[in-house]
């Protein structure tokens, strides 16, 4: 066990938490899987349109590792295969008969998940289509299950802006999460680390009762609940280590399968940002239309942007997208309206968040703010400064980083930290910088080189 209390970082002051209040939805018409989420893997289809599915049953299978597969979040007919440019798989939408008949590859008790090896709970998980919530780091692609994690990590709070709640999320949940850690536990020789939210003065009953893990209390502004930023200061990422990691939800997911067999496809997500009028948490599928989380009455801005997860990392959506698989988030927020303002910097901006303190904004304590779209200003070169160190709790320079990627300098790559970090963990950086770069672009752009050139 030890104690993290993380100075750096940055809160960013928006406005549209959603209240701790639950809404079990009505089975929606239609669900898809996206497999553009799913990093790592080359997917191969095993469906056309037309064919009958049930829940669980396979929709792709990796070409590398035809054991992992995406399966159908819904009993129903395959409605439409969704391809974009080059005829690149965008989605797979099924139509839900509403019988829910499901896939069944078995059930299993809580002594005897215990007594399963780490091959037998692979192959569990494999062919009830629940392995793609295993991710590893590095590269934060689908874990590949030939291989042993040397840990696996769960950060069981989340410090992203307007970000879910884990512990609501698992309210009542606490035997499925005790049986999922278990099934973690028996895939390494290593630890299963669990990182909880040091802030709070107890923890709540789902966390603090869990056993045959190694605990860790994190305290600090975002990033301080990414797992990346906990993997750094827990047991850092050496050469050629390979940790996973997972959602604490998806834990609790992985417990319910073995007690029920089959895919698991429920999920609870927070309806959050400040064009929502009404803000709070709803029970659904994955893969559920955003129209059947969200009425149009419920949204207070015209136009507006639907995100998949959070304003810094999320993936932009539509009223007409679907729900993600790894997200338990969706925000809503105003677009930009393309307007400028005169003399703009020289406005007091008392509506202006501001991590520089450039605006008096800065001088009102705890204030919320209706932020957009906006990017306020065009791409231009790096600009040095320490600003950028001051929002990234790690012994990483992102500046120095970004540059070598860009020279595609591999050794000095991997010597300044990039296979410690993810796209989320640079997120504030972007947000930050005066000069308008995407960190986390030019990172994912590094570690895709380096991954393939091996």
């Amino acid at each position: 066990m030890a104690d993290f209390n993380l100075k750096r970082g940055y809160d960013i002051p928006i406005e549209g938490q959603a209240e701790k209040k639950l809404t079990v939805l009505p089975a929606p018409k239609k669900a898809a899987v996206q497999p553009l989420e799913f990093r790592g893997l080359k997917l191969r289809l095993l469906v056309a349109e037309g064919d009958t599915v049930k829940i669980g049953t396979p929709l792709l299978a990796d070409k590398a590792n035809e054991n992992i597969k995406l399966v159908a979040p819904v009993s129903g007919t395959v409605a439409q295969i969704i391809r974009g440019e080059r005829r690149q798989l965008q989605a797979i939408v099924v139509e839900n008969d509403g019988k829910d008949a499901a896939e069944v590859v078995g059930k299993w008790t809580a002594d005897e998940v215990k007594k399963l090896s780490a091959d037998e709970i692979k192959t569990r998980l494999l062919s009830g289509g629940m392995w793609p919530h295993i991710r590893q780091r590095p590269f934060n692609k689908v874990a590949n299950p030939a291989d042993t994690p040397r840990d696996i990590f769960i950060s069981a709070f989340d410090t992203a802006p307007l970000a879910a709640d884990p512990a609501f999320l698992l309210e009542g949940e606490e035997e499925a999460f005790r049986i999922g850690l278990d099934a973690l536990a028996g895939m390494t020789g290593g630890k299963v680390h669990l990182s909880l939210n040091g802030a709070l003065s107890a923890q709540p009953s789902v966390f603090a009762n869990a056993s045959g893990v190694e605990k860790h209390y994190f305290s600090g502004p975002h990033p301080a609940g990414n797992v990346g930023v906990q993997i750094h200061h827990i047991a850092p990422l050496q050469k050629d280590d390979l940790v996973w990691y997972i959602q604490p939800y998806a834990v609790a997911l992985i417990g319910k399968f073995f007690l029920n067999g089959f895919f698991q496809n429920e999920r609870i997500v927070a309806l959050a940002g400040s064009s929502l009028k009404e803000r709070s948490y709803v029970k659904t599928i994955v893969g559920a239309p955003i129209s059947s989380l969200i009425p149009e009455k419920n949204i207070v801005d015209e136009p507006v942007r639907f995100i998949n997860g959070n304003v810094l990392t999320g993936r932009k959506t539509s009223f007409s997208g679907y729900l993600t698989f790894y997200d338990y988030l969706v925000t809503v927020i105003p677009e930009a309206k393309k307007e400028r303002k005169l003399l703009g910097y020289f406005r007091p901006g008392f509506n202006l968040p501001s991590f520089s303190k450039t605006f008096l904004s800065a001088l009102i304590p705890g204030k919320k703010f209706k932020m957009d779209t906006s990017l306020f200003g065009g791409h231009r070169a790096f600009i040095q400064n320490e600003e950028y160190e001051r929002v990234l709790p790690m012994d990483i320079m992102p500046v120095q980083l970004m540059k070598s990627i860009l020279a595609e300098d591999f050794e000095e790559m991997e010597a300044l930290g990039i296979l410690e970090l993810d796209e989320e963990d640079v997120a504030l950086c972007s947000y930050i910088d005066l000069s308008k770069n995407d960190f986390g672009a030019i990172l994912r752009k590094g570690l895709d080189l380096i991954e393939r050139e091996g």
